[in-house]
């Protein structure tokens, strides 16, 4: 582990038996708190896409926002919020992606990103990617080329790395824990 990402992992609060018993959730709330590891996760976020032409950075609701947002910002491209079906108030695309237990629906805007445009995907974590992978089928939906998708957290034994991979997205995560 570099000592960047030993920086940032320590930086993210661990909450054993969340959301239910034997599953630790990675909280990033202290990493937005800390301005330097919220600043350096930013940095690191948005390095390998500094010389490349991005139009937009796609964001996954809630925490995608937030990290999304900051790297527009230092992108220079716009952002575009992915939201779960029924929160955009104009004309939408949807698409229904999996979940560990059922089916949910996430949209955007119709006119957020014109086809051709190159956008980044964004979100705070990678585990099973079933969100993701709606996400970038969402974006490619209305023709747009995803050019990568990165998140803070990787939790590789979940294996949603390997499922946009599989779509032929290239992935970048910040830190990795085992487990759940």
């Amino acid at each position: 582990m570099t000592s960047v990402e030993h920086r940032l992992a320590a930086s993210i609060r661990a909450i054993p038996d969340y959301p239910k018993p034997g599953i630790i959730f990675r909280d990033i709330t202290t990493l937005l708190g800390d301005a330097k590891a919220f600043r350096q996760a930013v940095d690191e976020l948005v390095r390998p896409y500094q010389s490349l032409s991005v139009h937009q950075v796609a964001g996954i609701e809630a925490r995608g926002f937030i990290l999304g947002g900051a790297m527009a910002h230092q992108l220079s491209a716009g952002f575009v919020p992915i939201r779960k079906k029924g929160k955009l108030p104009h004309a939408t695309v949807r698409v229904a992606y999996s979940l560990e237990y059922g089916v949910d629906e996430i949209e955007m805007h119709v006119d957020a990103v014109r086809p051709g445009e190159k956008v980044i995907l964004c979100d705070d974590l990678i585990a099973t990617g079933g969100t993701a992978e709606g996400a970038v089928k969402l974006l490619r939906k209305i023709g747009a080329e995803v050019v990568s998708a990165c998140f803070v957290i990787d939790l590789p034994d979940l294996g949603g790395r390997k499922r946009l991979e599989a779509l032929g997205v290239e992935v970048r995560t910040l830190v990795a824990f085992e487990g759940h």
